[in-house]
């Protein structure tokens, strides 16, 4: 027996464990020996085989496949789990799992873009930009269970390898406005070009063609023979941009100046050929510039560029809170003061004293976003008054920085007085005087002003607008336009601040930009005269 017993052994290395038990039990019984019923078996499944063994004594799975030199790595998938107790014709069940990183790199299909332009005829199109497309790298986790691909899924977000340039499609329109008086010249930028009319809506034309004025400047010189004008460099890594100016009346090409960097610039009232301007260093992140907060003059010879005697009249600085994005100046009408309006406060500057003072401070409105806001700032026409939007207090619990009421208030240019002029008007109110205003009989001077009233008032960054006319003190205010069942005014930044609204020099009609296109409103009757039709006009300024 003892011998048959060492031959089952023997063969059960070569043949499998289950017919040798069968066989080993016939033999067995015939011998007459007393046997055991069954022998406990275990069966492991794993790498494409299937196993079966003679189950030891008690032990837990773990244990087990150590025992029989089984590897069970981190990350396979074990059933039943290791910690599981033995059991007579249990299966165990390897799967192993493999999980890679796979990484490639994908195109990003531009896409097209149409715009309309009245510096084409009527139905011609011209691709202004070729489309390229751009690349991204896209990696994922890959799961692979027994060699199978199982799952794939990204991980994070694509990193963009180069943005796509989209192509632009330019088609023109050939919309003549109607025949509308402009009394003096009137001045915009459209498809980043300089336009103009002079006298009437008929002569509207183009002053340049490089498209690419930037819109940090655009000013007309007092008698608006000059328009001043900020467009982006030859050189894009080594400046924020250059001044550049054109005579708005023959067809002289423009003529650049020697001052690049410039955030603002004006003419100064009462000097010929004056300009005030303030500059920034360039940046490498949104907004791409850093303000230095200063105020300088010059006199400039519009025909050469040359300019003559430049004079500091406010030094650098920090510029208060959120002063990189810079600080906005407005000269007095007789150009012997300067209001500056910055993230947290309105003041002015005497030049001749060199003295500042606050007239006005109110909480930082905080954006979180790449740009500041900021006032627009407006003198009386006698030089007393000046009006401006600031940040009220909070409406509930709101943090200061975070209140969404902003006020109209009036400020004197002594300190004396500050009211509140329109409760709630919106971020871009930009409040206006008008140019100073006589009866028919011209014994009475008289003026207005005008802001733009957000018809949500807890809504104003991105709300809607009406063109509101009151009177100085704010009373008699009325809506003149849009008409109340169309959509309001959209306001947009326009270099440092909005500028979507502009006085004419007589204070009989306001030029407004609405849907993208450059309107004139008269103040009494409230005709509207739609002067551009492709909706890409911003930043209207008007001179005599």
């Amino acid at each position: 027996m003892k011998k048959l017993i060492m031959t089952l052994s023997s063969l059960a290395r070569k043949f499998n464990l289950n017919v040798l038990l069968v066989l080993a039990a016939v033999l067995l019984g015939a011998c007459g020996a007393e046997l055991p019923t069954s022998i406990p078996v275990v069966t492991v499944i794993v790498d494409g085989t299937e196993m079966s063994f003679q189950m030891p004594e008690t032990m837990t799975v773990e244990q087990f496949l150590a025992e029989v030199n089984i590897e069970v790595r981190q990350q396979d998938a074990l059933n039943p789990p290791r910690f599981t107790q033995l059991t007579d014709g249990m299966r165990i069940t390897i799967v192993r799992v493999e999980e890679r990183t796979e990484c490639e790199n994908v195109p990003i299909p531009y896409e097209s873009e149409t715009i309309f332009s009245e510096e084409l005829g009527m139905d011609e199109v011209r691709t202004a930009r070729t489309g390229q497309d751009g690349e991204q790298r896209i990696c994922y986790r890959v799961i692979i269970r027994d060699g199978v691909q199982d799952s794939r899924l990204q991980v994070g977000e694509p990193t963009i390898i180069q943005e796509p340039v989209n192509e632009l499609i330019v088609v023109g329109i050939d919309r003549n406005p109607e025949p509308v008086p402009i009394p003096g010249t009137l001045a915009y930028i459209n498809n980043q070009n300089a336009w103009v009319m002079n006298g009437t809506s008929l002569t509207k034309r183009q002053l340049t063609g490089t498209s690419n004025l930037d819109g940090l400047v655009l000013s007309l010189s007092m008698d608006g023979r000059y328009l001043l004008f900020t467009k982006e460099p030859e050189q894009e890594d080594a400046f924020v941009n250059e001044l550049w100016v054109i005579d708005t009346l023959g067809d002289k090409d423009p003529v650049p100046l020697v001052l690049t960097d410039v955030l603002h610039a004006e003419w100064v009232p009462g000097q010929n050929n004056v300009i005030s301007y303030s500059t920034g260093e360039i940046e490498n992140v949104v907004p791409y510039w850093r303000a230095l907060n200063n105020l300088w003059t010059t006199r400039i010879d519009p025909v050469t560029g040359q300019s003559f005697n430049p004079r500091l009249v406010i030094p650098e600085s920090v510029g208060g809170l959120a002063g990189w994005w810079g600080t906005v100046y407005g000269w007095s009408p007789t150009g012997d003061a300067i209001a500056w309006v910055r993230a947290d406060s309105v003041g002015l500057f005497d030049p001749n004293q060199n003295e500042a003072q606050t007239l006005a401070e109110y909480a930082l409105f905080r954006t979180s976003q790449n740009w500041s806001w900021r006032s627009t700032v407006s003198w009386s026409w006698d030089g007393e008054l000046l009006a401006a939007t600031v940040h009220g207090p909070p409406l509930n619990s709101e943090p200061p920085e975070s209140s969404p009421i902003f006020n109209i208030a009036i400020m004197d240019r002594r300190g004396d007085l500050q009211a509140k002029l329109v409760d709630s008007a919106g971020m871009w109110a930009a409040p206006q005087f008008s140019p100073r205003l006589t009866t028919a009989g011209g014994q009475f001077e008289r003026g207005y002003i005008a802001y733009l009233r957000a018809r949500d008032p807890y809504n104003t960054v991105n709300g809607e607008y009406d063109l509101v006319v009151a009177d100085r003190d704010g009373s008699n205010a009325r809506a003149i336009f849009p008409p109340p069942n169309q959509t309001g005014i959209r306001s947009r930044l326009s270099g440092l601040t909005s500028r979507v609204f502009t006085w004419s020099p007589d204070g009989s009609r306001i030029a407004v930009i609405y849907q993208g296109n450059l309107w004139v409103v008269d103040i009494d009757s409230a005709a509207a005269y739609q002067l551009t039709f492709d909706g890409q006009s911003h930043t209207p300024t008007w001179s005599q």
